[in-house]
């Protein structure tokens, strides 16, 4: 995903006919939705008939991994691949000194969001420090959940199969149907190493390291202090709503917002008058590939709202799958949504009031 903020607001304050532009198809938009929605449906098939467990998260790799062209989300395919087998690496030597042991579980997640969301700001590809901290930092967060030295580490193991599975299948589809790049129409300057230019002077990569380690930490420390776990996917939202590293954060909070809103919906909508009538998979892929459809489209559009579609993927996948059939549990689905809502504002106020970084807004003409 980008890292550079456009301005957001029509500035004839006709708010409709922007929507309509916004949202206007064209030909790479429609083939880049096709492709998220055969890759969320296969993930539900795939994940459902192997049972290979985090499907919501699977899916979601879906929206995260695809890229506009062939050679990004191959070369972002890769990285996430060494990424994710890093972390697991890292994951399991972690176990050994922190299995049955909070006092030092605890600071290991916080050195891993730190560490890992540095690297997402200072490697040239950033994706592969932001695999790093999240699923170090995820596996030992579900550390005190499982009761077993041997069930944590079968946990771990099979959530490298759920990433990597799932980011695989992205690259295959986006490397068979869409359509080949253009010749650029002028060179661009090849980076040069691993790390940015500025990686280590610039004290704002430092900073956001530090705003969403405070962040996510806050929300893991709360949702364990008043022993309601059902609300842990606060911890998972802020490290994956904070990757736009420079940003408008009031305006990013509300896409957030209303793509959490909108996903919450469409999943309570589904539960309460669609699933209790689904008595084959066959229905439920009509279900997954008409709400992914509408996310994968608003997901593809301008940086102006595709950060909605994919908050609405994420709340909607995070609701519906927590096993290998879709949860029919209202008490759940609140439960995730009130941690989503509670990472997002977390991650809004922190990044709001703490070394704000403000994006350098530049008018834009009509499309």
């Amino acid at each position: 995903m980008s890292t550079t903020f456009v301005e957001a607001r029509p500035t004839d304050s006709d708010w409709i006919g922007w929507l309509k532009r916004e949202l206007a198809p064209n030909r790479l938009r429609e083939i880049r939705t096709a492709i998220l929605v055969a890759g969320a449906v296969l993930c539900v098939i795939i994940s459902m008939s192997l049972q290979v467990p985090e499907l919501a998260i699977s899916a979601y790799m879906v929206f995260f991994f695809s890229q506009k062209t062939k050679t990004l989300t191959t070369l972002v395919g890769i990285f996430g691949l060494v990424g994710i087998t890093v972390s697991i690496g890292l994951t399991l030597l972690l176990y050994k000194f922190t299995f049955g042991h909070p006092e030092l579980r605890i600071p290991a997640m916080a050195i891993s969001v730190f560490v890992g969301m540095w690297l997402f700001r200072v490697f040239v590809i950033g994706i592969l420090g932001f695999v790093i901290g999240f699923l170090v930092s995820y596996s030992q967060s579900i550390a005190d959940q499982i009761p077993s030295a041997e069930l944590l580490v079968r946990a771990a193991l099979w959530l490298w199969v759920a990433f990597v599975y799932s980011v695989v299948l992205t690259v295959v589809l986006n490397r068979l149907f869409l359509p080949d790049e253009a010749a650029p129409a002028e060179a661009r300057p090849k980076p040069k190493g691993l790390f940015k230019p500025d990686a280590f002077t610039n004290p704002t990569h430092v900073q956001f390291a530090l705003k969403v380690t405070f962040a996510a930490m806050f929300c893991y420390i709360f949702y364990c202090g008043i022993d309601w776990s059902g609300i842990h996917t606060a911890f998972i939202t802020v490290i994956f709503i904070a990757l736009e590293s420079v940003e408008a954060t009031l305006y990013k909070g509300m896409l957030r917002f209303v793509g959490c809103v909108l996903g919450g919906v469409f999943a309570i909508g589904s539960i309460v008058f669609l699933i209790p009538h689904m008595e084959t998979i066959a229905s439920l892929i009509i279900l997954v590939a008409a709400v992914t459809a509408i996310a994968g489209w608003i997901a593809t559009g301008s940086e102006r709202i595709s950060y909605v579609g994919f908050q609405m993927a994420f709340a909607f996948y995070l609701s519906m799958f927590q096993g290998f059939a879709p949860d029919t549990d209202l008490d759940k689905i609140r439960d995730r949504t009130v941690g989503i809502l509670i990472g997002i504002a977390v991650t809004t106020v922190i990044f709001y009031y703490v070394w704000p970084e403000r994006a350098q807004i530049t008018p834009t003409t009509s499309e």
